[in-house]
């Protein structure tokens, strides 16, 4: 069964964590390098052994044959006198056979003598020089056999045998001494890695608490890692994308806010407006009158409504495969006609110089909906007897679109806020206008979606101009190069 935390993530579990995979991992490998090394440094000291000891036993039995091999006959007497001559030579046995393979001299003739011993005599009488060496119970026993050569003959054979305890425990030592420092140094490293690893998991799940502190809905919090590796970098983009998520919620929960408090006063006026039609007794031309008013209302609230799915797909939607090259003067006069009733209940004339038509890559009801909203605001917010201008012209490789109005203006410390949600300079008045604050909003999503720029110029008590720019596709142009 899989344990699972509140957010659906499974617990975390000493014994599938990656502090000890990591350790294990390590130990395992560790391990089995030590292993190697162990092997060879003791088989490597064994081979040094092994050599030394063949020189001297080989060197042994080569001066007693040579000594040996200068008798005109060889008897007992004259090999052990030949073999006295031989100054250093300390052995455990020593034994001359003849060319027939029988024992002529033993130095311990109470020893057992092994059948080996007098085989390997046999074979150096063939000519070759033999070495033996064997290590059992901290005992190392060394043999050799070389031929005695007489008169260029070979007359007998020169066996030798070394039991050596003393180098033997030496050679025992020496590789107790590497199997304990062996053992040594892999129980460090198995601390090492076990500390290593305890500190590599800790600042994971330093990371893995921060997300669930995040997911509580906490943005403040930061995760402190320290240092310069990659989990630093990591910790330092968690921090970043918090941060991010924070300024994110904060929008949304101004949004939901805003948003919320807009749609609040028209659901309110309609709520009192038919309260009243059932609570009191009126003449017909009154309910007519709220009647009326709860119809503007709800209009209200359908353009409020509107302009928010407007603006949330202005966000959404980055997908210009809906676009086309058009005209842009064709859409800008059905703006200025669709608006001329408006801006004659306002007592503003509308002027329009369209003569330098371009061509733009946009959707139609794109560029009508940025037409319409900013010209809509310069008719509601003018003043009477006042002009609104829209010009078409161009400027380098740009469309240019100027929407001006002869209105109150924006005051400075406002510049920078206009194109905000729900953000109005004179809020009364939006209200009886019926302003919900979002068109600018709108208007700069949608041109920046369709890869244009949005500029504002305002001076209060004189009017605003807004400048929107488009990159041209002029094709008939490019045709007629």
């Amino acid at each position: 069964m899989v344990i699972t935390s509140k957010n659906n993530r499974p617990k975390f579990r000493p014994y599938g964590s990656t502090q000890l995979r990591f350790a294990l991992t390590f130990v395992v490998i560790t391990g089995a390098v030590l292993l190697f090394l162990n092997i060879y440094c003791s088989a490597f000291s064994q081979r040094l052994f092994y050599e030394s000891k063949q020189r001297s036993m080989v060197e042994k039995a080569q001066l007693v044959a040579n000594e040996i091999g200068s008798l005109e006959v060889m008897t007992p007497s004259g090999i052990d006198a030949s073999i006295k001559k031989v100054s250093q030579l300390s052995v455990s046995r020593l034994i001359v056979t003849d060319q027939d393979g029988s024992i002529i001299y033993d130095s311990n003739p109470d020893a057992v003598t092994e059948p080996q011993m007098l085989d390997q005599a046999n074979e150096a009488m063939q000519g070759y020089r033999l070495f033996n060496w064997h290590y059992h119970n901290g005992v190392m026993r060394s043999e050799a056999a070389v031929p005695i050569v007489s008169y260029n003959v070979f007359s007998g054979c020169v066996y030798i045998l070394e039991t050596d305890a003393e180098m033997g425990h030496l050679l025992q030592t020496l590789m107790d001494a590497i199997f304990t420092v062996t053992l040594l140094l892999e129980v460090g490293l198995l601390i090492f890695a076990v500390i290593y690893a305890y500190q590599f998991s800790r600042r994971l799940r330093k990371i893995m608490a921060s997300m669930d502190i995040i997911q509580d809905g906490n943005y403040d919090h930061k995760v402190r890692l320290g240092g310069h590796d990659e989990l630093s970098i990591l910790g330092d983009e968690f921090n970043d994308l918090t941060e991010r998520l924070k300024i994110s919620e904060n929008k949304r929960r101004q949004f939901v806010s805003d948003a919320s408090h807009e749609l609040k006063t028209p659901l309110a006026s309609i709520k009192l407006l038919s309260d009243s039609i059932l609570q009191y007794d009126m003449d017909q031309e009154t309910v007519r009158e709220f009647v009326s008013d709860i119809g503007n209302e709800a209009d209200r609230l359908t353009r409020m409504t509107t302009k928010l799915l407007a603006l949330t797909k202005g966000e959404r939607s980055n997908d210009l495969a809906d676009a086309e090259i058009i005209y842009m003067a064709p859409t800008l006069q059905r703006v200025a006609k669709m608006l001329s009733s408006l801006a004659s209940e306002n007592n503003v004339t509308i002027e329009t110089d369209l003569a330098t038509d371009s061509q733009v890559l946009i959707q139609e009801d794109d560029l009508y909906q940025i037409a319409f909203n900013l010209a809509e605001n310069g008719i509601k917010y003018n003043v009477p007897g006042g002009k609104l201008s829209i010009s078409l012209h161009r400027q380098e490789d740009n469309a240019i679109l100027r929407v001006s109005d002869t209105g109150m203006g924006i005051p400075p410390e406002a510049i920078g806020h206009v194109f905000e949600r729900f953000y109005r300079v004179d809020k009364a008045r939006s209200r009886q206008s019926g302003g919900s604050g979002l068109g600018l909003a709108i208007v700069r999503s949608i041109v920046e979606r369709n890869n244009g720029q949005i500029h504002l110029q305002s001076t209060l008590g004189k009017g605003t101009v807004f400048t929107v720019e488009f990159p041209l596709f002029d094709i008939d142009s490019e045709e007629n190069i």
